[in-house]
């Protein structure tokens, strides 16, 4: 409705009020300044009591004709006084209320920036590789192409089971994990180093190598992972570190070992 002066601030008003614990007597202090008993609407056990007749108001005193006893229910609403609030009433405010650009549904969110976006995404390539047989013939002291040639699921089909690669289908981050079972036999068999290499286009991207003291190992464990900035077609490969100082000969256990697995998956940014 239209008014004069400066247009309020806080757009949600309700009456104020006020519960009293009763007793025996006529005198009770207000929570807020009335000018007279008109502006409160004053109810004992539920029965809406007469202004003037049944009591006066004054500032905060609030005098009774008879007083009350500690079992009665009294409350009042402050008729001249609406307390503004920031806060909208419950269940008042849904989708049809938000001025947030974007699509506004059950599967968006609302952002800082004020926009609407949808949370979460689809991840379009992911995939997890295996060996399917023991890869022998690793080098002491090299480093060797490792052969996942099954992928136990390639969402994308983004995983080269043929080359043991994954070729990257789009530019971003993608997240890579591997793990390898490396032994050595024959010989005296002393394994003192073991490593996990990934690889982008050929060139080292990163690596971890385990090294020990001489010993009697026959196997060690490697793992690896990192998150790779790729452009669309590089090719992530795998590669194991061997050294052992006894002329044993080096192998990576596959078989579907379960210590023996490549996988990875593109970020949702």
């Amino acid at each position: 409705m239209p008014f004069i002066g400066n247009q309020p601030a806080l757009a949600y008003t309700s009456f104020a009020k006020q519960d009293f614990t009763t007793s025996a007597t006529t005198s009770y202090t207000l929570d807020n300044p009335v000018t007279n008993a008109n502006e409160l609407a004053l109810f004992i056990n539920f029965v809406r009591q007469e202004p003037t007749t049944a009591y006066s108001a004054s500032g905060t005193s609030l005098t009774l004709t008879s007083a009350t006893s500690a079992t009665d229910d009294m409350y009042c609403v402050f008729l001249g006084k609406a307390v503004q609030t920031v806060n909208p009433p419950n269940a008042s405010v849904g989708l049809s209320q938000l001025t947030a650009t974007g699509t506004k549904n059950s599967t968006t969110f609302l952002r800082g920036d004020n926009t609407f976006a949808s949370a979460g995404g689809t991840n379009s390539s992911m995939f997890s590789a295996k060996s399917t047989a023991n890869q022998t013939g690793l080098s002491s002291g090299g480093w060797t192409k490792i052969q996942f040639d099954t992928a136990t699921f390639n969402v994308g089909s983004n995983y080269d089971t043929t080359n043991d690669k994954f070729v990257a289908p789009s530019d971003g981050k993608y997240f890579f994990t591997a793990s390898l079972k490396i032994n050595s036999t024959g010989g005296s068999a002393t394994l003192t180093g073991s490593g996990c290499r990934f690889s982008i286009n050929g060139s080292t991207a990163g690596d971890n190598v385990n090294f020990i003291g001489n010993g009697a190992m026959t196997a060690m464990s490697a793992t690896n992972s990192m998150i790779l900035n790729l452009t669309a077609t590089q090719y992530v490969e795998v590669y194991a570190y061997y050294q052992d100082n006894g002329g044993g000969t080096g192998s990576v256990t596959g078989s579907g070992d379960k210590s023996t697995q490549f996988y990875g998956y593109k970020l949702i940014t």
